[in-house]
C-alpha cells in the first residue's frame, strides 16, 4: 500500500512538473513567431510587382520604432485594439512614408546585381489570416530590362528588434520564365529565381522540420500518441494515420475546398492534445496494470483490437485539424495555390522526418522500461500523459477565451 501511494505521489509530482515547465513556454506554439507572405509577378520587361502581406500590429510597432514615428504607433495601436480594419488601413496610409521605408530597407529585389527601385502601388488594405489582421502592401520594382534572373532578399522583423523571433518569409513567384516558391529566414535571407531544385527542396524541408520542432502543441500531440501506444505497430499506424490525415487537409486547402477559421482550429488542436493524452489515463484508471494489454477477443486486420481502431479514428479526425494548422504556416488558404503545392509537400516531408526521429528516440526507451519494469513504465507513461493533458486543457481554455 505504501509503495502504491508513493508511486501515485511521484506520478502526480511528475505531471505537475511537466505542466509547470511547459507553461514557461508560450501557450500558443506559434505565438512569438511571424510569417510574411510575398507574391512576385512580372507584368512586363523590367517590371516586378510584389504583393506583401505583413502582420499588422507587428508592422506598426516595428515601423514606428525604426522610423521614430510615435504618431504611427498611437494611431495604429488604437485601430488594432478597436478591431477596425478601415481605421487600421487609414493609420498605415497616413504614415505610408514610414511604413514603406521600413519595408523597402529590409525587403528588396535585385536584377543581376543591380538594385531595383521600389514604389508603392495603391493603398494599404487589411486582410485576415488565422484570425490575425494582415496589411497588404503592393510595391512596384523597376529593374534593368536586360536581366535574365532576379534575386530576392528579406530581413523583415529580425530577432534583433525584440518583438518576435524566427520570422519566415514565404515567397511565391512567376518571374524569368519560371515559377516556384522559396522560404527565407535568418539562416537564408535571399534566393535567386534560378535556384536549383535541390536548393528549393532543402529550404522547405528545413522549414517543415523547424515548424514541428518549434510547434510545441504538435510535439505534445505526438508524445501523447507515443505514451498511449501499447505496441510498436500501434505508434507506427497512429503516426501514419496522422500523416495521411493532415496530408489530405493540405490538398483540400490547396484546392480551396476547405476554409476553417483559426478561432476554431487552434482550440481544437489544443483539445486534441488533451483527449489523446487523456485516453491513456482513462485506460490506466479502468484497467490498472493491464492498461497496455491487447483485448483477447475482437482483434482484426493489422492486429488491432477495437480500442486500437477507435484510437486510430480519433487520431485521423484530429490529424485533419492539425493539417489546417500546418497549411496555415505556408499560407495555403486560397483556392488553387498550386505554385506552393510542391513546396508544401516537401514541407510535409520535413515534418514527417522530425516526427519519425522523435518516435525512434522516445518509444524504444519507454518500451524498454515497460519490459524491464512494467510498473515503472506504466507510471512513467501515465505521468507524461497527465502533464500533456493538463497543458492541452490549459491551452484550450486560453485559446477559446483569447488569452
Amino acid at each position: 500500500m505504501f509503495h502504491a501511494a508513493r508511486r501515485r505521489a511521484c506520478a502526480v509530482v511528475a505531471a505537475v512538473a511537466v505542466a509547470v515547465l511547459l507553461s514557461a513556454v508560450p501557450a500558443l506554439a506559434h505565438g512569438f513567431t511571424s510569417t510574411v507572405y510575398v507574391d512576385l509577378t512580372s507584368p512586363g520587361i523590367g517590371h516586378v510587382r510584389s504583393e506583401l502581406e505583413l502582420e499588422y500590429d507587428l508592422l506598426v510597432v516595428s515601423a514606428a520604432d525604426s522610423e521614430k514615428d510615435d504618431p504611427l504607433f498611437r494611431a495604429g495601436t488604437a485601430a488594432f485594439e478597436a478591431h477596425d480594419a478601415a481605421e487600421q488601413a487609414a493609420a498605415l496610409h497616413a504614415h505610408a512614408g514610414s511604413v514603406v521605408a521600413y519595408v523597402t530597407e529590409r525587403f528588396g529585389v535585385t536584377a543581376e546585381g543591380a538594385a531595383c527601385t521600389a514604389a508603392q502601388d495603391g493603398d494599404f488594405t487589411i486582410e485576415q489570416r488565422e484570425g490575425v489582421p494582415y496589411a497588404l502592401l503592393v510595391l512596384d520594382y523597376r529593374c534593368p530590362e536586360s536581366a535574365e534572373a532576379h534575386e530576392v532578399r528579406s530581413g523583415l522583423f529580425p530577432d534583433s528588434e525584440g518583438y518576435v523571433r524566427d520570422t519566415k518569409t514565404v515567397v511565391t513567384y512567376d518571374l524569368d520564365l519560371t515559377s516556384g516558391s522559396a522560404a527565407l529566414d535568418a539562416k537564408q535571407r535571399s534566393f535567386s529565381t534560378q535556384q536549383s531544385w535541390a536548393e528549393r527542396f532543402w529550404e522547405f524541408f528545413r522549414l517543415g522540420a523547424e515548424h514541428l520542432l518549434t510547434g510545441l502543441d504538435h510535439i505534445l500531440f505526438l508524445l501523447a500518441l507515443i505514451a498511449g501506444s501499447r505496441r510498436l505497430r500501434e505508434i507506427v499506424l497512429a503516426a501514419t494515420t496522422f500523416t495521411v490525415a493532415h496530408s489530405v487537409t493540405f490538398i483540400l486547402a490547396a484546392l480551396g475546398l476547405v476554409q476553417v477559421p483559426a478561432s476554431f482550429v487552434e482550440p481544437v488542436i489544443a483539445l486534441s492534445i488533451a483527449v489523446v493524452a487523456g485516453w491513456h489515463l482513462w485506460r490506466i484508471r479502468r484497467r490498472r496494470s493491464h492498461a497496455t494489454d491487447l483485448e483477447k477477443f475482437g482483434r482484426g486486420h493489422l492486429g488491432l483490437d477495437p480500442a486500437g481502431w477507435a484510437r486510430l479514428a480519433v487520431v485521423f479526425c484530429f490529424g485533419l485539424v492539425h493539417g489546417l494548422g500546418f497549411a496555415a504556416a505556408l499560407g495555403i488558404d486560397q483556392a488553387l495555390s498550386w505554385t506552393l503545392l510542391w513546396s508544401l509537400l516537401v514541407f510535409n516531408v520535413g515534418i514527417e522526418a522530425v516526427q519519425l526521429a522523435i518516435i525512434l528516440v522516445v518509444f524504444p526507451l519507454l518500451a524498454l522500461l515497460r519490459h524491464r519494469r512494467p510498473g515503472a513504465g506504466l507510471w512513467a507513461t501515465g505521468a507524461i500523459a497527465a502533464g500533456v493533458s493538463v497543458m492541452g486543457l490549459v491551452w484550450f481554455v486560453q485559446r477559446v477565451l483569447g488569452i
